[in-house]
């Protein structure tokens, strides 16, 4: 088979090179010609890992290639994947959908015979009907069937995600039509077959939910152990042994129990704004995602505090080293991360700021204010500071030595927001220690 991905981006070029290395001949499409440049060159403009042997293989092997030139992508191409970009419009928290619809109609004008048009970005209920009106009136000789293929990956682990699924969902229209778009898909993850993979085939509305749905319920469990983490704090319980008792009951499960600083990256803060918005509109308002909304954006804009508060109410002309900038860890995603928030809040209370992220300081950089010093390692972020607060649980934060890293500072106060260190292991050794939901 072959298929074009439309979109270079995380989610065209994870999903591509995937698709490729199921024995499936991908072009991946994009205007930015600097981008196609880089990937001929063998550069990923994205951080995860594993995905630059993957594009190299496949690339190597004639499978993977990359080109500006969107006819000849979409010449003879069994599909189409839409995987542009839907960010949050502004002025009013809707998914922008101007680049899913213009893409849309330059394939349906593009195509040289039938083919299966998939919307793999994240969009609101009705994208797929309004690209179905699109691509009639684009092209009404020409057979073009609509889908919904929402894409489920984690950055940092998004491989292993379009890998080993925990399910393929598949929206399409109702019909004959809809069976042969559900046809070609079902051979496209034929690989997963092997490994019993549920492929959902639903409404294209259905589809589309699905992915919202799932996004705005794991933002909501984030924040709901968040604010029992503050809980605990109030009343000297353990938000670790909380999220573990609730954890081992299989109607809740354990995964997204991990108390910090708020969700950020580029699913979770677009995704619940655009559902609530949605809902809005159509007169079904999601109060519950409403609120966590509201109570994840309060908790960035508090973390600050909570260093004043150990540092006796006020840091100025104090030295703070931060460790990690991205949202998570394994990504250089910066989009939503605590640290857009938490290190011009340091700098206004006249801290200085020695940061250290292992792949995100290009990207912070022109994010955060000049005044930040970007350091070579963690130690090096750590030399000289008063105070040290943790952002972003990258392993080799862990790893470090609680002797050497008291050695390197001047001072003792430790904020740990994702609760990395083991509290006694850091009194133990000369820290002022702070976490999240422990006593």
């Amino acid at each position: 088979m072959r298929i074009a991905m439309l979109g270079a981006g995380y989610v065209g070029l994870v999903s591509g090179a995937c698709f490729a290395e199921f024995g499936t001949e991908v072009t991946v499409i994009d205007t930015d010609a600097s981008k196609i440049a880089a990937l001929h060159a063998g550069r990923i403009p994205i951080y995860e890992p594993g995905l630059e042997s993957l594009v190299a293989e496949n690339v190597r092997d004639g499978r993977l290639h990359f080109t500006t030139d969107l006819a000849a992508a979409v010449a003879g191409a069994d599909a189409v994947f839409l995987a542009v970009g839907t960010p949050t419009r502004r002025g009013d928290g809707h998914a922008d959908l101007s680049y899913v619809y213009a893409a849309a109609e330059q394939v349906a004008k593009t195509a040289d015979g039938p083919l299966v048009l998939v919307t793999k970005s994240t969009v609101p209920v009705g994208t797929g009907r309004e690209v179905m009106a699109i691509v009639r009136r684009a092209r009404p000789d020409l057979s073009i069937e609509v889908a919904s293929n929402p894409e489920f990956l984690r950055e940092g682990s998004a491989i292993g995600d379009f890998m080993r699924p925990d399910r393929v969902v598949v929206g399409i229209a109702e019909g004959a039509g809809g069976e042969r778009a559900l046809a070609v898909l079902k051979r496209l993850y034929r690989p997963l077959n092997l490994i019993d993979v549920p492929i959902l085939a639903t409404r294209i509305e259905t589809a589309e939910l699905i992915k919202y749905a799932a996004n705005a319920f794991l933002a909501t469990k984030i924040t709901f152990i968040n604010e029992m983490a503050d809980l605990c704090e109030k009343v000297g319980a353990d938000v670790h042994d909380v999220a573990r008792g609730m954890g081992l009951d299989g109607r809740i499960g354990r995964k997204f129990l991990h108390a910090g600083p708020g969700y950020g990256g580029s699913c979770f803060p677009k995704d619940t704004l655009a559902l609530a918005q949605t809902a809005q509109d159509k007169g079904a308002p999601v109060r519950l995602v409403e609120t966590t909304i509201a109570v994840n954006e309060a908790r960035k804009a508090a973390l600050a505090d909570r260093l004043l508060t150990m540092a006796g109410g006020s840091i100025a002309g104090l030295t703070v080293a931060v460790f990690g900038l991205t949202f998570k860890p394994e990504t250089d995603d910066m989009r939503d991360a605590a640290a857009l928030v938490m290190v011009p809040a340091l700098l206004a209370a006249g801290a200085q700021v020695r940061a250290f992220d292992p792949a995100g300081m290009a990207q912070a950089k022109p994010l955060l204010p000049d005044a930040v010093h970007y350091a070579t390692g963690a130690l090096d972020a750590a030399q000289g500071a008063d105070a040290l607060v943790v952002l972003t649980e990258w392993n080799e934060f862990r790893a470090l030595s609680p002797a050497k890293l008291k050695a390197a500072m001047r001072g003792d106060l430790l904020l740990d927001l994702r609760n990395v260190y083991d509290p006694e292991a850091m009194r133990a050794a000369g820290f002022r220690y702070a976490s999240i939901g422990r006593p």
